[in-house]
């Protein structure tokens, strides 16, 4: 395993920096990353949120959610919200996921995540997504987790705000395994919807949830 560097790292997270220093250097100020945790789920909300960091903030081993461990996830996550200008994380439960589309519910989220901000941002950053956030104009980066430090910072202020529901849903629905798997589709967790159906909280738009209500 490759030794953790410090120095190193500060040089990786300074590069994160490149989208926000650009948008900086057209003239703006107030710069949103916004990303979101749970599209793929079976279960429950996605839960979207936006960050809005200081200018070059240095938070040890900032990166992609996905890339962290989960004790990792938990220490940046107070980082974040302790050091963050502004942060707010929504949810669009299942019900509206099902009336609107994964993919509509999400867009939702985006807007209500950067409309709740203490702080209104004059610039956005988007994981892929594009978004109309109204005369706030705004980048969609494709892997933005990866390459930008607000879209990696509200990646994870997403991540840990829907492992956190998650856990909450295993001790009310157990047998499903939630803590585990989070709702998606794992072997054990499609057993359990053939074993013991389906809970008020899976969403019923989506396979093989779906089936078992038409």
């Amino acid at each position: 395993m490759k030794k953790f560097s410090v120095e190193a790292d500060i040089e990786r997270v300074k590069k994160l920096y490149e989208f926000e220093t650009q948008a900086r250097a057209e003239g703006h100020k107030i710069i949103a990353g916004v990303d979101e945790a749970g599209r793929g789920s079976l279960v429950g909300c996605v839960v979207i949120a936006a960050v809005v960091l200081p200018e070059n903030l240095y938070l040890e081993r900032l990166d992609d959610s996905k890339k962290l461990s989960a004790k990792v996830r938990e220490t940046l996550y107070d980082k974040i919200t302790s050091a963050a200008i502004a942060f707010n994380a929504v949810c669009v439960d299942a019900d509206e996921i099902d009336k609107l589309n994964i993919y509509q519910a999400t867009l939702v989220g985006m807007k209500r995540a950067v409309a709740g901000l203490d702080v209104a941002p004059d610039f956005v950053l988007t994981d892929a997504m594009k978004v109309d956030f109204g005369e706030i104009p705004t980048q969609a980066i494709v892997h933005g987790d990866a390459l930008s430090a607000s879209i990696a910072a509200a990646s994870i202020v997403a991540k840990v705000t829907r492992d956190r529901l998650a856990d909450g849903w295993a001790k009310i629905f157990p047998q499903y395994g939630f803590d585990k798997n989070r709702g998606y589709g794992t072997k054990a967790h499609l057993d359990a919807i053939k074993n013991f159906g389906a809970t008020p909280i899976h969403r019923r738009s989506f396979e093989p949830v779906k089936s078992l209500f038409t």
